[in-house]
């Protein structure tokens, strides 16, 4: 665009284990100013409910705050939470029983339990909030959202009337679901729910059958686990007058969803939240070029993760998107570019993952630096 000044949004997702979204998004500004040093550049960086949905939420405005709550092998840890400036809170799943929790993740996944993300809503329940959203993307937990639940009132008993751990190995022994205790203010309080999932809590497309074996569920286990999560279901669903066991969104997150649902939670696709929470749609008034990108692009991407969202507004607003990333899966270049004008990746050429890891944020910068050269210079 030789002879006028170009508006450039930056809107990707984090690299995960390398860069934060804020920081690939600074990295790639840095290299389109390189080649455009007048061009006015907008920085949205984004996230799709896992890992960084909370830097993002805040990325414009509100309160990071720790608390001291459970995690997935329920020993205590500080984790963070976020409060916006409307007084919503946001709380992140793979913050607290995340699957890069390595303490958690060497405990059996069947003494594996949410009870933290319970815990951090009655926490924030006291600080007087009323509205969340919870990011449901990366845990390592399969409990069916019981723990979340038990850390918020409910009773889990067995035949003689003694509470259970609520975890999948405490749920094998349920007989019985009490509701008396729950936490009263739930009643007045609202819930979103952030995911791009839509299975049902049980069955072949369930939780267990497709999300289990990467947290460590095996084949020969995986049936009874199973069972016990659809016991579950029907005596909480009797318990709390609610259905949800075979809802979309009731198997994210191990099932966290299905106590989500149980709790009267809005589902939506974690990076529309983060999009309209970042103000992607303003940002994109008026300008020439999107560039977004994650760690490793491939058919998932098209599932609604942050870029291929990103990139939807883009097209609305009438604005090219260009997608880059750590990585591009050739075997799904072709679907990738129905959508982006132009997939690429920082790789120079044949470099290690740990150079690619330490080196990332000078190689995203070099590589945005050269596109914006042959997109913008005369």
């Amino acid at each position: 665009m030789p002879g006028s000044t170009p508006t450039v949004v930056i809107a990707p997702d984090s690299f995960k284990g390398s860069l934060s979204a804020q920081a690939v998004a600074e990295a790639i500004a840095d290299g389109v100013r390189r080649a455009l040093p007048d061009a006015s550049v907008r920085l949205c960086p984004m996230a799709d409910g896992g890992e960084g949905t909370l830097d993002a939420m805040l990325a414009r405005g509100g309160e990071r705050r720790i608390v001291r709550v459970r995690g997935a092998a329920q020993a205590e840890r500080e984790a963070a939470v976020g409060v916006l400036p409307d007084g919503s809170a946001v709380i992140e799943t793979a913050e607290i029983v995340g699957i890069t929790d390595a303490v958690a993740m060497q405990t059996d996944v069947e003494a594996r339990s949410t009870r933290g993300m319970g815990e951090a809503v009655r926490l924030l329940l006291d600080a007087g909030v009323r509205r969340f959203f919870i990011a449901l993307g990366g845990s390592s937990t399969n409990d069916g959202g019981a723990g979340l639940l038990a850390g918020l009132g409910l009773k889990l008993l067995d035949a003689d009337g003694r509470a259970l751990e609520p975890t999948p190995e405490g749920l094998a022994k349920l007989a019985r679901v009490d509701a008396s205790g729950l936490d009263s203010r739930l009643a007045q309080t609202s819930f979103v729910a952030m995911s791009d999932v839509d299975n049902p809590l049980t069955g072949e497309h369930g939780a267990t059958a497709v999300f289990g074996p990467q947290k460590g569920v095996t084949p020969e286990r995986a049936g009874a686990l199973d069972a016990a999560l659809g016991h579950f279901a029907e005596l909480s669903q009797r318990a709390l007058g609610r259905e949800g066991r075979s809802l979309p969104g009731a198997g994210a997150a191990g099932g966290l969803g299905f106590a989500l649902h149980l709790l009267g939670a809005r589902f939506e696709p974690g990076a529309e939240v983060v999009a309209a929470q970042v103000g992607l749609d303003t940002a994109l008034d008026g300008a020439h070029w999107l560039i977004t990108g994650e760690g490793r692009s491939d058919a998932q991407t098209l599932r609604g993760k942050a870029p291929f969202i990103a990139c939807r507004h883009a097209r609305a607003a009438g604005v090219p998107a260009t997608l880059l990333s750590g990585g591009v899966d050739p075997n799904a270049l072709a679907r990738l570019s129905e959508h982006f004008c132009g997939c690429f990746s920082p790789a120079p050429g044949p470099i290690s993952l740990d150079t690619a890891i330490r080196d990332a944020a000078r190689l995203l910068a070099n590589e945005a630096e050269q596109l914006a050269r042959l997109k913008f210079c005369a």
